[in-house]
This record gives structure tokens, C-alpha cells and sequence, in this order.
């Protein structure tokens, strides 16, 4: 091989405005290099919150699925609840998910809006965009301290709430949020995941989750910004997309939409606010076709940037992590 781990570590790039990266050659056994320097990538992704891996030569969802699962220590999560749809390459390894080449990802947690949530991510690049396309990180505790402070105590104080309202049409729908749309099935999940929900009279469901913004890392103890305020409201979609959606579906029956905690709508001026700090202190780095990239989900948020020609990034969940165990700021209650 072509490191010793402690040599590894050594070899790790560092560069403003780009995240950690390590070159490296895996020698055409990408999935053996991975299980020996397993532990020095881990340690390097606990350190810096996230590290690209460049020279891997990741080139099919097989050999894709053994690096993922010889980095994560534990099982590989189902994706659920998505905001949006992917496709399913193998148990626990997915495609990123589906949503308009054109249309930024902006700055998120993944599941954030849930009780349990990876702690790792895991992204490999098959097909590298012509243009564009990057996942960027940010640092969250470093954006916390950024963000205007009566903000964060008022988030911090009443939490956050999701809206959602799934139908066949657009964003996921019941099937691909819950893994089944047998309604008596998806009642039981949303009360043992503290999620209200009402059935409509045109059979779409509505669901009200109310969740900390800020939480507390498990293993540093580290005060994180933690949620999907900014990227799943409305004044965040394309302005136009959003006088679409609210003729079409009504203010109240959006894919998706977020408010304080105590039910009060977000302004344009709060979400922009938040993007906007999430802009000053994002990481970039174009991908290479072959590439790895681990991101600590609690401590680094993750966007993905618009892009032309065809584009190829698998994901996993990994390294489950409960809400209980993060010292969240808002008690929530299961049925």
C-alpha cells in the first residue's frame, strides 16, 4: 500500500476555501486500501469534520459499496424521510438525491428533522459533472458563532418547526418517505418519531415536526448548528418555483416549508441571513470522477452546487446517531 496510516494523517492537505484533501493511490484495490487506513481516515474526519479522498479510483457501485461499509463501524442507515427521492443501488447505498441540475442543494444536515440520524456521510463521485456540481462543507460550529446571536438564542430557545405535504406529484412521496404507503403503517412510524400528520381529503398527508436548531456534538460536546431551517423554506426555492408551488398547492400545502419554533413564519430577510453565512464560510472542491468524501454530519453541514452534464455520486448513512444523545434544546415527546 501505498501509506502507513501515521503518514497518512501527515499528507493531508489544508487550504482556505477548500476542505481537507489527501492524495492517495489505492493501487486498483480501492475497498483493501480503505479497510487498512480505515482508522486514520476516521480520526482525520473527527479532526477537520470532513476529507476529501482523491486517487481511489471509484468507478462502480460495487466496489463503492466495500469502501462504504469498511468505513462505517456500524450498519449502513435506510434513507428516510427524504425531502426528495433517490435511487437504490444496494442496501444503504443510494444515489445523491434527485433534484434540478440547475437548482443549488443549499447549506444541510441530513435528517436533520429526525429522532435518529447518521453521523457519517459518505459520498463517492462515479461521474464528475462537466461543470459545477461540487458538495461543499461548512464548519457548523464555526457558522453558530457567525450567525446573529439574538437569532440563534431565539432558535436556540424554540427550536425549529418542518412542514411537510407529501403528494404523487412532486418532492418524495408517502412510498419513498416511509418505505411503505400503507397508512396504517406510516401513522405508526410518525408517532413513534414524534411527527403530527393529518391525511387530506385528496389522500396527501400533511406532517408537523418540531426540532432543536442547535445541538450539542456527541463525542466533543460542541455546540453545532443542526437543522434544515434555511434549505427546506420557501424563500430559499427559486422565486419563481415558489409562486408555482404556492398558486398550485396553496401557502399551507407546500413540499416542504420551515418556522420558528413556536409556529411564527420566517421572513426572507432570516433565511437569507442564514444562507448567507452559510456562503461566507463554505469549503468547495470540484469533484474528479473516482473521489471519496467523508463528512462528520453533526459537526459539517454539506450543499450541493448547481451543474451541467451528467453527474454520478453515490451516498451512504452511516454511524447512526440519537437526538437524545446530542443535548437537544427542545424535549420531544413520542406517542
Amino acid at each position: 500500500m501505498s501509506h502507513a496510516s501515521p503518514a497518512l494523517l501527515s499528507d493531508i492537505e489544508l487550504a482556505p476555501g477548500r476542505p481537507p484533501i489527501l492524495h492517495t493511490k489505492s493501487d486498483g484495490d480501492a475497498a483493501g486500501w480503505a479497510a487498512e487506513h480505515r482508522g486514520a481516515l476516521r480520526a482525520a474526519v473527527a479532526e477537520h469534520g470532513s476529507l476529501l479522498v482523491r486517487g481511489l479510483g471509484l468507478d462502480g457501485p460495487g466496489v463503492t459499496e466495500e469502501v462504504f461499509r469498511h468505513m462505517s463501524s456500524d450498519r449502513l442507515l435506510a434513507d428516510r424521510e427524504p425531502f426528495a427521492p433517490r435511487r437504490v443501488y444496494a442496501e444503504g447505498v443510494y444515489s445523491s438525491s434527485k433534484w434540478p441540475a440547475n437548482q443549488p442543494m443549499c447549506m444541510h444536515h441530513e435528517l436533520s428533522y429526525g429522532l435518529e440520524f447518521p453521523g457519517l456521510l459518505q459520498y463517492a463521485c462515479l461521474v464528475a459533472p462537466e461543470e459545477g456540481g461540487a458538495t461543499a462543507v461548512a464548519d457548523s460550529p464555526t457558522v453558530l458563532d457567525a450567525l446573529p446571536a439574538a437569532l440563534v438564542e431565539r432558535f436556540e430557545r424554540e427550536g425549529w418547526v418542518l412542514t411537510r405535504t407529501y403528494n404523487d406529484e412532486i418532492g418524495a412521496s408517502v412510498a419513498e418517505a416511509f418505505g411503505t404507503d400503507d397508512r396504517t403503517a406510516v401513522e405508526n412510524y410518525c408517532r413513534t418519531n414524534a411527527i403530527e400528520f393529518a391525511w387530506q381529503d385528496d389522500g396527501s398527508l400533511r406532517t408537523r415536526q418540531h426540532r432543536s436548531a442547535v445541538l450539542h456534538h456527541p463525542v466533543t460536546g460542541r455546540r453545532c448548528w443542526f437543522n434544515q431551517i434555511a434549505f427546506l423554506n420557501e424563500w430559499t426555492m427559486d422565486p419563481e418555483v415558489r409562486e408555482y408551488l404556492v398558486d398550485v398547492y396553496g401557502s399551507d400545502g407546500l413540499p416542504f416549508n420551515t418556522r420558528f419554533g413556536n409556529g411564527d413564519p420566517l421572513d426572507e430577510g432570516v433565511v437569507a441571513t442564514i444562507n448567507e453565512v452559510y456562503d461566507a464560510h463554505t469549503l468547495r472542491e470540484p469533484w474528479h470522477s473516482g473521489d471519496l468524501l467523508l463528512v462528520d454530519n453533526i459537526r459539517t453541514s454539506h450543499s450541493r452546487e448547481p451543474f451541467e452534464g451528467p453527474r454520478e455520486v453515490l451516498a451512504a448513512l452511516g454511524e447512526p446517531v440519537r437526538l437524545t444523545d446530542c443535548a437537544p434544546t427542545i424535549e420531544v415527546r413520542t406517542a
